[in-house]
């Protein structure tokens, strides 16, 4: 059997390209909306803090979409290459559920600490308002730190499952 052919394994990778496509979908309609709804685009550019929605937006698409694009495409194509399994299939599930985890975490702060905050800055002062968006702009850092602790198993698991690689196939091909 070869490494890929692990259903487990082909599962997850599909996992991260079916995010990939979903996180894609919701942050391409959140843009077109930000676009195209002018009193949703003046809330988010002429309110304190309404550029938090913008955040909210651009991680969806960068961690979202784009990030998972590529932990999707590496995954597939690093066992082909080094002509092994992943190093860690544990790995490969606590990155998965750990990333998205912090992702909608990410999402939900920025853009709870957007909305509240652009909504406060109609009738307080930028000092008051500072005051509740700062709390949740904590939260929001603590899904921040578990989405570099997903990409930091996803790199150390790649690096374990590519380092070596060349014993690997001369001891695959007997020499």
């Amino acid at each position: 059997m070869q490494p890929w052919d692990d259903e487990e394994y082909t599962k997850y990778t599909l996992w991260f390209l079916y995010c990939c496509i979903v996180y894609s979908l919701i942050g391409f309609t959140w843009g077109a909306l930000m676009g195209g709804i002018p009193d949703f685009r003046h809330f988010v550019d002429n309110h304190l803090h309404g550029n938090l929605i913008v955040r909210a937006h651009t991680h969806i698409n960068l961690l979202g979409w784009v990030e998972m694009a590529i932990f999707s495409a590496v995954y597939y194509i690093t066992p082909r290459l080094v002509k092994r399994g992943i190093y860690s299939m544990t790995l490969v599930r606590v990155h998965f559920w750990i990333h998205n985890c912090g992702l909608i975490g990410m999402v939900v702060f920025f853009t709870t600490a957007g909305i509240m905050g652009a909504e406060a800055s109609i009738l307080m002062s930028p000092a008051e308002v500072e005051v509740i968006v700062k709390p949740w702009l904590e939260v929001m850092g603590i899904f921040g730190t578990l989405v570099v602790i997903a990409n930091g198993i996803w790199a150390y698991n790649i690096f374990r499952t590519c380092h070596g690689w060349r014993a690997n196939r001369r001891a695959a091909l007997g020499q």
